[in-house]
Parts: structure tokens; sequence; C-alpha cells
């Protein structure tokens, strides 16, 4: 896993906090965390299909705002703040079947005060787009 040195100390703090919750039931693993791009990865199984075995249009979008939730709560400067989602579209491009992995890269558009925008990319194995989504977040107290 890739951290970014100058945000090392605020995912450590994220690692330790993280209890059972929506991402670790659908097997989101993080990759990579920087103040500019956050990355995990995603199975496509039991957890994250449709009937039909493929990769529910709903996983991809817990995937998008996780991702983009961490990275905008990542650049919040203030102690007692967080990020959470407002609003969140979502761009299903391309199936994943079951067994597959996907791998989800969020980016920020906008990081600003009391809101940000971000950006997220879901690709399947063969690097191909599956989803592209856009969130955005406010910045409340915790």
């Amino acid at each position: 896993m890739y951290i970014q040195p100058n945000i090392e100390n605020r995912v450590e703090k994220f690692l330790s906090i993280t209890e059972k919750n929506m991402g670790g039931a659908l097997g989101i693993s993080f990759t990579s965390f920087k103040s500019d791009e956050v990355t995990a990865t995603m199975p496509v199984d039991e957890n994250t299909i449709q009937p039909f075995g493929l990769l529910h249009g709903g996983a991809s979008v817990a995937l998008a705002e996780t991702l983009a939730s961490i990275g905008a709560w990542l650049n919040i400067e203030e102690e007692g703040k967080t990020a959470v989602g407002v609003e969140i579209n979502a761009n299903h491009v391309r199936s994943a079947q079951k067994g597959e992995t996907v791998r989800g890269v969020s980016k920020p558009i906008h990081t600003g005060r009391q809101t940000q925008v971000w950006e997220t990319k879901i690709f399947n194995e063969d690097e191909k787009l599956v989803c592209i989504s856009r969130c955005t977040l406010a910045v409340v107290d915790i």
C-alpha cells in the first residue's frame, strides 16, 4: 500500500478507527492514499453482484463514495471535521462479472473549506472503464 508521506498520520488515524462498515462488508481494500488520489480494489463476489452475476451498480456507487469521502477527509486541515456525501451520480458503462476484481481511482475536482467534489473511475481487470462517478461532499463537524 502506498501512503503519501505528508498525510501519513491521517492515514494511520483512519486505519486505526476503521471498524466494521460497508466498505469492509463489500471487501474494499485501499491500495494508495495521496492528497490528490485515493485508490482501492473491490471483489465482484456474492456481496457486490446483482441477481445475474454482474457487478451491482449500487456497489460501484458505494466504492466511489467511499473513495471520495476518504480523499476529501485527507484534504481537510481542521481537526474535528469530516466529509460526507451530499450528492453522487454514476454512469455505468461496462459490466464486470463475478470472480473479477475492480479498481477505483478517485481524484479531486474541487477541495474547498465547506465543499469538495471528487471524480471516481472504476476499472475492470483489463483496465477498461466500468463506471465513472462524481460525488459532492460537505465538510462537517464530527
